[in-house]
């Protein structure tokens, strides 16, 4: 389970914020076309206290301007499940303050809904989508706190700079309700 680590956003930035960011930037250096990636976003002062020799593996007992929130990358999805029955089976421990996935799509502008073709199952969508001329690749790294905070950070691939990264709380509904489900009691 690597730690993600980076250069880093703006401190003035939240802890969530930072933690998007710092995971945006992690997967964007390792290319496209790249897999789901799902991480526990941990307290980092917790995790020196409780688990110092991880805490020392992860580079972070002796950095005391450590970001508040550690990413720490999970083991690789199961491929081909769908992402929404695969959030559905996980329970994070108490030590998990939240989580992120980082997922690429393909996505359309609004101009381009309204020629979508009704009654196509899923798939034969999917396969639209993919062939339409306007179509956008687009990376969401989405993240969850147990206190229900919410960030998001998109990146298009036409515009893969960390300068052209829009982040906010409610851009990806859907996926924060789905992440912050797998919290539930």
């Amino acid at each position: 389970m690597p730690n993600v680590s980076s250069s880093g956003p703006p401190m003035a930035a939240s802890p969530l914020t930072r933690a998007v960011l710092e995971i945006d930037d992690y997967v964007a250096g390792l290319g496209w076309d790249q897999p789901a990636r799902l991480f526990a976003l941990v307290d980092t002062a917790r995790l020196r206290v409780q688990e110092p020799t991880l805490a020392d593996r992860l580079g972070l007992a002796d950095a005391p301007s450590a970001a508040p929130l550690t990413p720490i990358e999970q083991e690789e999805l199961p491929p081909g499940s769908p992402l929404d029955e695969f959030l559905g089976t996980i329970a994070w421990p108490d030590s998990v303050a939240g989580c992120a996935l980082s997922v690429e799509r393909l996505m359309l502008p609004p101009s381009a809904e309204a020629s979508v073709p009704e009654g196509m199952s899923e798939k034969q969508l999917a396969k639209w989508v993919a062939k339409h001329p306007e179509r956008q690749e687009v990376r969401m790294t989405v993240a969850v706190l147990r206190d229900g905070a919410r960030e998001s950070a998109l990146r298009l691939r036409e515009k893969d700079a960390a300068t052209d990264v829009l982040t906010g709380s409610d851009l990806v509904p859907g996926l924060a309700e789905a992440l912050a489900a797998t919290f539930a009691e």
